[in-house]
């Protein structure tokens, strides 16, 4: 900073030879760093002058962009959207789409720079369109990550995210490691606000590998800004000593002083605030003063209030009570000129801890900011939404329209009413026609189930028959007759011929041991018919054979035997059956669980059935009631059971149905 100063003072402006007196020459002066503002904003000047009296086609369009790209980086602010307008009016009246969608993306930033978000909002939204139009992936994922910061700094954090992803899903075939690093840097600085650390170390490192293959200028300094990003995440976690070795690292970027002062400022800010947190007194307080005149001389608000604010707490740790109170009052006295009620409320909570005596006049504008803030994101979700759901822009009409265009649009108007209310009862219609379909399947599947269930006790039933049937007549009609014969054949006993005598011997064991096979025959089958597997058993472990055949978590499953199945309900089985199929279905879709419990018992006058695994599980107060969810749910109800859910992050899930089971004498329904 002191040399670019000297430099600039022994020669604050160039003379322009006649050969620079071109078009590229003013442009490359008003982009020289070594130059004094005022002297940059003249020769910015001079070259718009030379644009704006040539020929108004491509190449014309392209040497404004350069214009306001100068402006931009003055912060001539002014400049900058009339430059920006120019160009779009132009292109609009060429009917170049391209730098239509270009100088949409310009006043979209010119809006986010002044803080006016509806307006930055709704220019990038434009700019989305036309590059989607355009099939641009690169230049849509970049507008969409200017998007996603804008509603960041909004706090609408769960569509920030969302237009993330959108980018990322944009740059899938696109060489643009530039733009996937500030989608993950993004990421990891949104999950570090929701406080979802794990993840925001995640994409912090993603964004990380993102720069390895040397393919972003390190003057961007990208590397630096991770570093400080995931010592951020650290400090949250009070892991102190990780924090401030991350931010030691940023610090050791070579040139990170002269590319990203601002960056630099930041890093010595944090680090100072690291070695506070661990009590140590190496570099301070003077590191901490270093960061708030480096970003003091930058004019950067924000970062001089927290730097105040890291001030007010290191000297009220100090007991050095006049400096603490009189740097959080500064810092709340700059949070107030700025109107940035999120550091008015920083700041706030402070005072309340370096001023006690008026900590609960501190504490009551708190609680009336925080509302206000509360109100102003909503207020500003609401418009987001608005703007992006609109189905194209609003036109702005001439007032002075004559009395006959006037009639014609109220004509239109009516016109389109008319079509959007057809349009919405033949929408209407057909989700009536689906609604109907999808109630007719899930009735065509129990009926699909009963018969199942009926097929296969008709089979059983009709099987059980016959091998009575089998039975009797062996025992009733062989055995009578083959007992007889053996009578008959004892009775040739009385005869003493010898060699008779041994034949009748040999016919008498031949017959008692054929008489002993269908003896056991017989006994056989009457006693499968009370070892027969129930039929509401077989499908459930079928469904069962069929889960450890197709996934590799381990299964373990138990049936209480003291169940009798063909007392209980065959609706009850029914939605057993289905939330039995809806629960694996969730282990094995979303839970990653390795060990998935099934039990199924009686206690008392209950059917109990526990699901049980061990997956990533979720959070049951915020998670969205899926449809699988309030199925289970549902199918609880009819059966006047009850449903408890238990789930917590990384300890997987527990599902516990208990339905009241009315015992009846059904011989046939099972």
């Amino acid at each position: 900073m002191l040399l670019i100063g000297c430099t600039n003072k022994n020669n604050p402006e160039r003379k322009v030879t006649p050969s620079e007196d071109s078009l590229s020459s003013y442009l490359s002066l008003a982009n020289d760093l070594r130059l004094p503002l005022e002297f940059k904003q003249k020769y910015n000047r001079k070259a718009f002058e030379i644009i704006i009296n040539q020929k108004d086609d491509s190449i014309n369009r392209v040497n404004l962009f350069k214009i306001a790209n100068r402006y931009y980086n003055m912060n001539d602010w002014k400049g900058y959207f009339y430059t920006s307008k120019l160009i779009l009016e132009r292109s609009k009246n060429s009917h170049d789409t391209v730098n239509i969608a270009k100088a949409y993306t310009y006043l979209g930033d010119y809006y986010g720079a002044k803080n006016i978000s509806d307006s930055a909002f709704y220019y990038y939204f434009k700019a989305e369109k036309q590059y989607l139009n355009l099939n641009d992936n690169y230049n849509l994922a970049k507008t969409r990550i200017s998007k996603a910061n804008l509603q960041y700094s909004e706090n609408d954090y769960f569509n920030s995210e969302i237009a993330i992803f959108r980018a990322l899903r944009a740059l899938k075939e696109e060489k643009a490691n530039d733009l996937r690093y500030e989608s993950y840097n993004l990421l990891g600085i949104l999950y570090n606000q929701r406080e979802e650390y794990d993840k925001a170390l995640e994409y912090h490192n993603k964004a990380l590998l993102s720069i390895d293959d040397k393919s972003i200028p390190p003057d961007f300094q990208y590397k630096a800004s991770s570093l400080n990003n995931m010592g951020y995440v650290y400090l949250n976690l009070k892991n102190y000593n990780q924090a401030k070795s991350y931010f030691q690292k940023g610090l050791e970027e070579q040139n990170l002083f002269v590319d990203k002062p601002k960056l630099y400022a930041m890093l010595l800010d944090n680090l100072a605030y690291a070695k506070f947190k661990l009590n140590e007194s190496n570099g301070l307080p003077e590191q901490f003063y270093r960061a708030l005149k480096i970003r003091d001389s930058l004019n950067l608000t924000a970062g001089v209030i927290i730097n105040k604010t890291h001030l007010s707490e290191y000297f009220a740790y100090k007991k050095d009570t006049l400096k603490a109170v009189r740097y959080a009052k500064q810092a709340l006295a700059l949070s107030r000129s700025t109107n940035r009620l999120g550091s008015i409320l920083e700041t706030l909570k402070q005072m309340g801890v370096v001023d006690p005596k008026n900590a609960s006049k501190y504490s009551k504008e708190y609680i009336l900011i925080n509302d206000r803030l509360q109100k102003a994101e909503r207020k500003m979700g609401e418009k987001f939404s608005r703007i992006e759901y609109e189905t194209d822009q609003i036109k702005v009409e001439n007032i002075h329209l004559e009395d006959k265009n006037k009639k014609l649009l109220f004509i239109f108007g009516g016109l389109a009413i008319l079509a959007a209310l057809l349009y919405i009862i033949k929408a209407q219609k057909t989700k009536q026609r689906e609604l109907l379909f999808i109630q007719q399947q899930q009735q065509a599947n129990t009926d699909i189930y009963n018969l199942l269930i009926s097929q296969q006790n008709t089979i059983e039933i009709n099987s059980i028959k016959e091998k009575k049937r089998v039975a009797q007549e062996l025992h009733d009609g062989v055995l009578g007759r083959m007992f007889g014969v053996r009578i008959n054949l004892d009775s040739l006993n009385k005869i003493k011929d010898d060699s008779g005598i041994e034949k009748r011997l040999n016919y008498l064991t031949e017959l008692k041991n054929i008489e002993q096979d269908i003896r056991e025959i017989s006994h056989n089958l009457n006693r499968e018919k009370s070892e027969l597997i129930n039929n509401f058993v077989a499908i459930v472990t079928n469904l069962f054979e069929e889960q450890k055949k197709t996934y590799k978590s381990t299964f373990v499953h138990s049936i209480d035997t003291a169940i009798k199945w063909d007392q209980i309900d065959n609706a009850i089985k029914i939605n057993l059956y289905r939330i039995l199929q809806e629960s694996l279905q969730n282990c094995n879709k979303y839970a990653n669980a390795t060990t998935i419990n099934v039990e199924i018992e009686k206690q008392d006058m209950d059917l109990v059935l526990k699901i049980i695994d061990n997956g990533i599980g979720f959070n049951v107060n915020r998670a969205k009631k899926g449809i699988g969810l309030l199925n289970i749910k549902s199918r609880t109800n009819e059966c006047k059971g009850t449903l408890e859910l238990k789930s917590k992050k990384e300890e997987g899930t527990s599902v516990t149905i208990i339905v009241p089971i009315e015992q009846t004498h059904k011989t046939t329904t099972k």
